[in-house]
């Protein structure tokens, strides 16, 4: 049996459950931003700390009341923090948006669905790439311009 072959209730009934797939790939997107968000906070924050304690320890502001490797400790730790949470996201984003097709394409193969096109690619999915790939960098500069950990 082929979508062709459904009469019109059917038709309406298959549509409807089309966008219905189109709603929850568009929800798991939002989602992933809503984890890009909170990554970028967590990244942002770290390197804000690193910095600006980092040039408040420098200048002896505080004297010995914050310890010299503290903000860049807190500042690398938040970063990634923020890392990991985004590296997370993107491959529960990943894994659920696979299942989702697999399940899409189940329900063509079997006519209740019209065959066509495939979700496109989520823009969101790389937007958070780029955003994991600075975060990364944000990261290991950090890492490099603080020198030993000891």
């Amino acid at each position: 049996m082929s979508f062709d072959d459904l009469g019109n209730a059917d038709k309406l009934a298959a549509r409807r459950t089309e966008m219905a797939f189109e709603r929850t790939r568009l929800a798991a997107d939002r989602t992933l931003m809503a984890i890009m968000r909170t990554a970028l906070s967590l990244i942002g924050f770290g390197f804000t700390i690193y910095t600006f304690f980092g040039s408040i320890v420098e200048k002896g502001v505080l004297g010995t009341a914050l310890p010299e490797r503290a903000p860049a400790r807190v500042g690398l730790a938040l970063i990634a923090i923020g890392v990991l949470l985004l590296g997370f996201g993107i491959a529960n984003h990943y894994r659920y948006l696979e299942e989702l097709r697999t399940q899409r394409r189940a329900m063509a193969a079997d006519g209740m669905l019209p065959a066509g096109d495939d979700f496109p690619v989520s823009l969101a999915l790389v937007a958070a790439l780029l955003l994991l790939l600075l975060g990364v960098l944000v990261g290991l500069g950090t890492l490099l311009r603080m020198g030993p950990l000891a």
